[in-house]
């Protein structure tokens, strides 16, 4: 296997550099964009400099441009549904391939129990949305470049190694990324280009029972498989007034300025726009404990970007 990769065991099927240099990197390679439709990543970073101390800090973030080429693409695959009177889907049953790695020494190990509360935090957490994540393959994998360089190009080795399913199964992998890094994923647009490069890339101690706290109750996997299903932050955009004109491209989500930390009450950062800062919503910045809510908006954005990208695909 690639990199000296160690298969430890299996389960059987029932259970930045700057700104402009890591688009550079995508369009290469191909959490934020493409180059750009299809080739999109987003990351999650804790960042001490940049951010302080325990806080998610996302170095990748879509341009104006980027973004407006996503949605275009998003656009015209819409207008192909409706041509063929194909109705948006309101929620699936995702299997998920659940892929732990390692060093050579046993670093970054996740138990079988750790992986299972990871799946009900997903499932609580998607429950009003219709769609649920079933657990179909887990394994462990020993390989100590993939264990501390799964975000690069060592990344996209390990993923294109064991990545498995097609564009609506979940791929979910474990490891410690460099720059303290929570965790990244691939934008549904991607998957037609690269589909090895396909899923969620997590710290392992940001699942149940980890150490990463304020980041350790499971919910870094529900705002990366948000990204996942197609969602931005709620913060994209900043102060933009409605959903055509920048912002997440979700009309109910309040206008955010920027990131929140901690658990803010009463956060406005845009004050000339209605609406009190989205600080509860999985896709902010905030504690995990402080997070716990899609609104009714991000669902439907799910829906029909599933239906575009991946349902049945």
């Amino acid at each position: 296997m690639p990199g000296g990769a160690q298969i430890i065991k299996c389960s059987q099927e029932d259970s930045q550099m700057n700104f402009k240099s890591i688009f550079a990197i995508v369009l290469l390679v191909g959490l934020c964009m493409v180059g750009y439709t299809s080739d999109a990543q987003v990351t999650e970073r804790q960042d001490n400099k940049k951010a302080g101390a325990g806080e998610r800090f996302c170095p990748v973030h879509p341009s104006d441009e980027e973004l407006a080429e996503m949605e275009r693409d998003f656009s015209e695959k819409k207008d192909e549904l409706r041509k063929v009177q194909m109705e948006n889907v309101t929620g699936d049953t995702i299997d998920v391939y659940f892929h732990v790695v390692t060093s050579t020494s046993g670093a970054g190990a996740v138990s079988g129990t750790r992986i299972t509360q990871q799946m009900n935090i997903l499932n609580a957490a998607y429950a009003g949305t219709g769609y649920s994540f079933n657990l179909v393959f887990t394994e462990t994998v020993a390989n100590n470049s993939w264990y501390t360089g799964c975000y690069g190009s060592a990344g996209n080795q390990m993923k294109n190694a064991l990545h498995r399913g097609s564009a609506n199964d979940l791929n979910v992998y474990t490891c410690s990324p460099s720059g303290g890094i929570l965790g990244y994923a691939t934008f549904p647009s991607s998957y037609s280009s690269q589909p090895g490069l396909d899923g969620v890339v997590l710290l392992h101690s940001s699942l149940p029972g980890g150490n990463a706290a304020p980041y350790n109750l499971g919910d870094t996997a529900t705002h990366e498989v948000g990204h996942w299903m197609g969602l931005y932050h709620t913060f994209q955009g900043g102060c933009a007034r409605n959903a055509s004109t920048g912002g997440d491209q979700v009309s109910d989500t309040p206008a955010e300025k920027s990131p929140a930390y901690g658990c803010p009450s009463g956060r406005d950062t845009c004050r000339n726009i209605a609406g009190l800062d989205p600080t509860e919503n999985f896709m902010d910045y905030t504690d995990d404990a402080c997070m716990f809510e899609f609104s009714s908006g991000q669902d439907s954005r799910m829906d029909a970007q599933y239906t575009a990208y991946r349902y049945n695909k």
